[in-house]
């Protein structure tokens, strides 16, 4: 029996998020999330999505998990107790989502010890996740040590991107010594929404020029040409860019420094509140897109306010990533926010008819979990709905790396 089987692992500071998936038909065997690690309240919620009756169906429960192995330990009893376990023969790689591969890491990578020592010093870009990605490596390494572990980088996508849309137009020994340049994320998002795109448009990957917005809590855009990016709107952190759900997106430098110097902030206050004080959160006291669209509904100004600085920014994007591809095949929505939220994609779009954007009101309004066109029949560029799969990229790049 030939293994086919992956295991996608995205561990974060006190949560692991998996799913296990079998190649040979992309099926889902399971999937599940253990979140507040290291506290008295630690949950984990596992869902058997293959065969799930014979296995009881979806399990929770709570209670203290000490630390990330003691996390993936009662993940691997789960799956054990479903006849997926670790042990399985079927087992042929474990995928991890690192988020920063810096500029070495550019495509899946088989880890080892080299590659893990690389991807720690690569810590002061991402200080907030590549640590718990090491964490979740190291564990499952412990657990499994004769099955690839595959690296899959969130930045590995747009390591494409031209040398001068990489560069900031700061002193260049300065960049190059502390590797400021950009970089982009949500990269795997990204890489499988244009190629679904291109299907869903029935051309080949190649002929379509796609610009992806990814709307969720984080949000970013790319501009996609014939399946290569070539830019996008996260920088050297995630924190440059679109409105986000908590952080600011693109921001005058200068204001830093104003707070430093007049408000007395430290850099740590400053860093606190641009990535977790800010975006829609920091506007109206809301970061939930749900809770900001049912507020202004009701006439609330300040979250209108939000809703609009949120959509001025995609607008801004939209128009500058036309600019950067020229000739524009389709604009994909996905994420939740993207995938969820019509009064979003409505605004986007509306008054763009100048750059060949026009959508459909019934499509759009319509609700469906498939990927599905929303732009009117006469529209020269296509709108898409097209929700994004993240667990089966990882899985798809980590099983072509170990069978080729």
């Amino acid at each position: 029996m030939t293994a086919s089987r992956v295991l996608v692992l995205n561990s974060g500071s006190s949560s692991v998020k998996y799913q296990l998936l079998d190649m040979a038909d992309g099926s889902r065997l399971a999937s599940g999330l253990v979140e507040r690690i290291g506290e008295e309240t630690s949950r984990l919620v596992h869902e058997p999505l293959a065969g799930a009756a014979a296995a009881g169906g979806r399990r929770e429960r709570t209670g203290p998990i000490a630390d990330h192995e003691a996390a993936l330990k009662a993940v691997a009893a789960e799956l054990a107790a479903d006849g997926t376990g670790l042990d399985s023969p079927e087992l042929a790689a474990v995928g991890h989502r690192v988020v920063h591969g810096g500029t070495r890491f550019t495509r899946p990578t088989v880890i080892d010890e080299e590659v893990l020592a690389e991807i720690r010093s690569l810590i002061p870009l991402a200080p907030l996740h590549n640590p718990a990605n090491v964490t979740g490596i190291e564990v499952a390494r412990s657990l499994r040590a004769d099955v690839p572990q595959i690296a899959v980088f969130d930045t590995a996508f747009h390591a494409t991107m031209p040398e001068h849309v990489a560069r900031y137009a700061i002193d260049a020994a300065t960049a190059e010594r502390y590797s400021v340049r950009r970089y982009g994320f949500h990269g795997t998002s990204h890489a499988y929404v244009s190629r679904e795109t291109a299907a869903l448009l029935g051309r080949p990957v190649a002929d379509v020029n796609v610009i992806v917005l990814h709307l969720g809590n984080g949000a970013s855009a790319s501009a996609v040409r014939g399946g290569v990016c070539v830019e996008t709107s996260m920088g050297m952190t995630p924190l440059e860019g679109l409105v986000m759900g908590t952080r600011s997106g693109d921001l005058d430098p200068a204001v830093v420094f104003h707070l430093a110097r007049v408000g007395g902030f430290s850099v740590d206050e400053i860093d606190s509140l641009l990535n977790k004080k800010s975006g829609l959160l920091g506007m109206c006291g809301d970061n939930d897109m749900r809770e900001v669209l049912r507020r202004a509904g009701e006439g609330d100004e300040t979250a209108r306010l939000a809703f609009d600085a949120y959509v001025h920014r995609l607008k801004k994007y939209i128009g500058a990533y036309s600019a950067v591809l020229g000739r524009v095949d389709a604009v994909a929505f996905t994420a939740g926010v993207g995938e969820n939220a019509h009064q979003v994609r409505e605004a986007a779009v509306e008054g763009l008819d100048g750059l060949g954007l026009v959508l459909d009101p019934e499509a759009n309004a319509a609700r469906s979990a498939r990927p599905r066109l929303i732009s009117a029949d006469h529209a020269r560029v296509a709108v898409a709905v097209v929700p994004t799969d993240e667990e089966l990229e990882i899985a798809t790049q980590a099983y072509a790396l170990v069978t080729r």
